[in-house]
């Protein structure tokens, strides 16, 4: 099964990409998340690492102040979502694949959405938080990479929101697991 995830992997990388003027430059830095994508081993991994530097950002922010906390969460991923939707449907033509292995945001994106649950857990979490930050980095990733129904049947959407759709939900199922664990751990 890893191997063939592997294959998978290699399989949706782009050969060549075509940039077409300073919309298409700008698409692509964004959806490669500023060149995460671009790393030729576990692109996605990277991509979600960015999306795990950002809620980390957040976290050791504004961890005193959950309400603000979980609503900048809420808004880190919406604004990743909605940028990564309009720049999906570019880089689709930039790439010319669909969901070329390269893109990025949607990593970033759902790894965001998996923290959407942890802003009222911090209180009880002390220095232990960052242990939960990579818990939920670590959940995300397998939902991801296996794609459990129905987020391997959203990656046949069209254009951004393909691209968008799964990780999104594999970020939403990897939410929701870790607020149970934090629930009956923490």
């Amino acid at each position: 099964m890893i191997k063939e995830k592997f294959a998978e992997s290699r399989q949706k990388r782009a050969s060549k990409f075509t940039i077409r003027g300073p919309l298409d430059l700008a698409a692509l830095i964004v959806v490669t998340a500023g060149g995460a994508g671009l790393i030729p081993v576990g692109p996605g991994t990277w991509g979600s690492l960015v999306g795990l530097a950002i809620a980390y950002g957040l976290v050791t922010s504004f961890g005193d102040h959950p309400i603000l906390l979980q609503n900048l969460i809420l808004v880190a991923g919406t604004a990743a979502t909605i940028i990564g939707i309009l720049a999906g449907n570019r880089a689709e033509a930039i790439f010319s694949k669909k969901d070329p292995g390269q893109v990025v945001i949607d990593e970033v994106a759902g790894q965001i959405v998996t923290f959407s649950f942890l802003a009222p857990y911090l209180p009880r979490l002390g220095s232990s938080v960052n242990w939960w930050l990579l818990a939920g980095f670590v959940l995300f990733r397998v939902g991801d990479i296996f794609k459990p129904w129905p987020v391997n049947q959203l990656q046949d959407l069209h254009g951004g929101l393909g691209i968008m759709m799964d990780d999104l939900l594999a970020g939403l199922y990897a939410a929701v697991t870790l607020s149970l664990l934090l629930s009956i751990i923490a």
